[in-house]
């Protein structure tokens, strides 16, 4: 893993993010598409030690799954002081939620604030993963 530059700022690794903190609940309702948004997400970039910030969007059409929401509040706190790249950020997001939901589509997107003039968009969905 590469180390941060300058002033250093201590931060976990990938093991501290606690996808066991999701949870499902059954749904037996008609297909509908369910979007899901924050823009209070962060983790720490492990190459600068600083953080980002981002917008998540998770899109999904449930097949016989929801996720609990607070649940979801939960897991996206567990990433607050984890090194992770920001596209290593989708993959796990969109990994962990397939994983508990099983969807008939899934879609995540992580929008970063701008750092250093560059926008960050990320974006994972059940069309391009294979």
């Amino acid at each position: 893993m590469p180390v941060a530059e300058g002033k250093i700022f201590s931060f976990e690794d990938e093991k501290s993010i606690h996808s066991e903190f999701l949870e499902s609940i059954d749904y037996t309702g008609n297909p509908q598409k369910i979007k899901y948004e924050t823009d209070e997400f962060s983790a720490v970039c492990p190459f600068s030690g600083l953080p980002d910030i981002a917008k998540i969007e998770i899109d999904y059409i449930p097949d016989k799954k929801i996720v609990e929401l607070k649940s979801l509040k939960y897991y996206f706190m567990s990433y607050r002081n984890v090194g992770i790249y920001q596209e290593a950020v989708t993959d796990r997001i969109y990994k962990d939620l397939h994983r508990i939901l099983s969807p008939k589509y899934l879609s995540v997107k992580t929008v970063y604030n701008v750092r250093g003039g560059i926008l960050a968009t990320c974006v994972m969905d059940s069309d391009t993963v294979k």
